[in-house]
């Protein structure tokens, strides 16, 4: 009974720990170590303006695997969420 729940936690941990921005700021010090939303703002052009198509294009194939991952767990995640707050 309780799988459907946990898979809709799992599915929001993942996507909480796959759009962290400021954090890993805090502990990183080398742009090697950079969280993938931190590493689509080092595309910028040579006057330090952002090159827009390739980070357009670039988010793009980041957003593949979260959408990789919803797919796989939709159906529990869809229950987990019909399930919420009802009495059985």
């Amino acid at each position: 009974m309780a799988r459907p729940a946990l898979a809709a936690v799992a599915i929001f941990t993942f996507l909480k720990s796959w759009n962290l921005y400021l954090e890993p700021i805090v502990y990183l010090s080398s742009k090697d170590m950079f969280t993938l939303p931190q590493a689509l703002t080092q595309y910028v052009d040579a006057y330090g303006g952002p090159m827009w198509n390739v980070q357009l294009a670039a988010t793009t194939l980041t957003v593949l695997p979260v959408l990789a991952v919803f797919l796989v767990a939709q159906k529990q995640f869809v229950q987990g969420l019909a399930h919420t707050g009802l009495k059985g």
